[in-house]
């Protein structure tokens, strides 16, 4: 999957940090280490569906990372947290 770049939307902002303990930086991280993605559902319009992201900020933290992925190829993040012990063990079959 191709991620051109990364949209903010400043309430999920301020939800990551203060919910999940997640840093903008960290997330924008996840995308630059080459993630693993997985379909999640279909979006509410046609071509922008919903996805996860499983990957590593530089410091190692696992994160999971759920966003639409839009037309113009651009993910607009919808939230991140700490992954799942699951989810850790699909990153690793990576």
């Amino acid at each position: 999957m191709r991620i051109n770049g990364i949209v903010w939307i400043r309430h999920v902002i301020d939800k990551l940090a203060f919910k999940h303990r997640v840093e903008q930086s960290k997330v924008e991280e996840v995308f630059d280490n080459r993630p693993k993605f997985r379909f999640l559902e279909k979006g509410e319009r046609a071509g922008e569906d919903v996805y996860v992201a499983l990957g590593q900020s530089n410091a190692g933290r696992y994160l999971a990372v759920m966003f639409i992925h839009k037309k113009s190829k651009d993910a607009l993040i919808l939230s991140a947290r700490t992954m799942a012990p699951k989810e850790r063990r699909l990153y690793g079959k990576k």
